[in-house]
C-alpha cells in the first residue's frame, strides 16, 4: 500500500512523500488531538515552480507568485492530492484526516501570517485546531529546518509548501533527514528587505508583513514617490529600516495600495520570499540540490532603486 500511496500522490502533483509514525509526535502535539486514533501521519511536499520566482528576481512581474506559488497550491493543488490521497485510504477500510494550513489561524495572542490580511487572522486559538507542519514535515522525512524557519529539502531547498494526511493505516515510516542542508550561512537574514530576521533566525511576523507587502521602495516597482507621505520617517520605511511594533505595522499595512491581493485574499508578496531566494541561491551554488538546472538562478547583480527617488 505504501508504494500505492506514493504512486498516487506523485500523479496528484506531489513531489515528495514521506511518512511518520504517531510515536514520533510529542504526547501534546496537535496530530495527537485532532486525530487521536492517528498511526501514521503521511507528508506530501510539492515543489513552487522555479521559474514563479524570476518575475520577482527581474523585476518584471509578480502576480504569478502569489496566484500559482501560494493561492493555487493552498487553495487547489494540495487539497485535491490529500482529498484523493484520503479516498484511496478510506477505500482500504482505514480512517483519513486530510491536513492543509489554515492561513488564518494562529496560536498567539498578537502575531500575524504576512500571506493573508493582518485583519482576517484569528488569534489566540488553541493550538490544537492546526497541526504544526514545520514539525511534521521533518518527521515525515521531507527535509530540514532552515535558520529562518523554512523547510529545505535536499532537491528544491525551500521552494516547496506542504500538506498531511492523518490516518490509521499503520505504514512503514521514512527515516528523518541528518541535517546539513542549513550552514547559519546568514544569507536569509541578509535577503530580506525589511530586516525581519534577527542573527539568530527569529522572524518578526509584523516586521515580515509589512515588507512582504512591499514596504520597501527600493524593490518594488509599484511604489508611487510620495509613497507614506503622512508618515514622519517615511524614508526610512521605503528603504526598509524601519523597526516597526504591530500598531506601526497595522498602519503601514492599511497604507500599501501598490499592487491588488490575490482571488482568495492571499496578500500579494513584492518580496517574492527573498529570504527563501537567498537561501536556494546559496544552496544552488554550494551545488548541494539534487535537481539541478541548465543556468543559475541568479543571473546578476540583484537591482534596486535609489532612495532619491522618493525625496521629494
Amino acid at each position: 500500500m505504501k508504494e500505492r500511496i506514493i504512486e498516487l500522490c506523485k500523479k496528484c502533483g506531489a513531489d515528495l512523500v514521506g511518512f511518520a509514525p504517531i510515536e514520533r509526535f510529542p504526547e501534546d502535539s496537535a496530530v495527537r488531538k485532532l486525530m487521536p486514533e492517528a498511526r501514521t501521519v503521511i507528508g506530501l511536499a510539492f515543489r513552487v515552480l522555479r521559474g514563479i520566482y524570476r518575475g520577482v528576481e527581474e523585476g518584471s512581474t509578480y502576480y504569478q507568485y502569489t496566484t500559482m506559488a501560494v493561492e493555487n497550491m493552498e487553495e487547489t493543488v494540495m487539497p485535491m492530492a490529500t482529498v484523493r490521497l484520503s479516498m484511496m485510504l478510506e477505500e482500504e477500510g482505514y480512517l483519513a484526516l486530510p491536513q492543509r494550513r489554515h492561513q488564518q489561524i494562529m496560536a498567539e495572542e498578537n502575531s500575524t501570517n504576512p500571506e493573508v490580511a493582518y485583519d482576517a487572522v484569528y488569534r489566540g486559538r488553541t493550538e490544537e485546531m492546526q497541526m504544526d507542519f514545520s514539525e511534521a514535515a521533518v518527521l515525515c522525512g521531507l527535509g530540514e529546518i532552515g535558520l529562518h524557519g523554512a523547510l529545505l529539502t535536499d532537491e528544491f531547498g525551500p521552494f516547496v509548501r506542504t500538506c498531511f494526511v492523518l490516518t490509521d493505516a499503520v505504514i512503514e515510516p521514512t527515516p528523518i533527514k541528518k541535517a546539513h542542508l542549513c550552514d547559519k550561512c546568514g544569507e536569509c537574514i541578509k535577503g530580506c528587505p525589511g530586516h525581519a530576521i534577527s542573527d539568530d533566525g527569529k522572524v518578526d511576523p509584523w516586521q515580515c508583513a509589512v515588507y512582504y507587502n512591499g514596504a520597501n521602495g527600493l524593490k518594488n516597482p509599484f511604489m508611487p514617490p510620495d509613497a507614506f507621505r503622512s508618515f514622519e520617517d517615511r524614508l526610512t520605511i521605503i528603504a526598509g529600516e524601519a523597526k516597526v511594533d504591530p500598531e506601526t505595522a497595522r498602519r503601514i499595512l492599511d497604507n500599501i495600495y501598490f499592487y491588488p491581493p490575490a482571488q482568495h485574499a492571499y496578500q500579494c508578496s513584492i518580496c517574492g520570499r527573498a529570504c527563501d531566494v537567498a537561501c536556494y541561491v546559496h544552496l544552488e551554488e554550494k551545488g548541494v540540490l539534487t535537481k539541478t538546472f541548465k543556468t543559475p538562478f541568479r543571473r546578476r547583480e540583484e537591482w534596486k532603486f535609489d532612495i532619491k527617488d522618493f525625496d521629494n
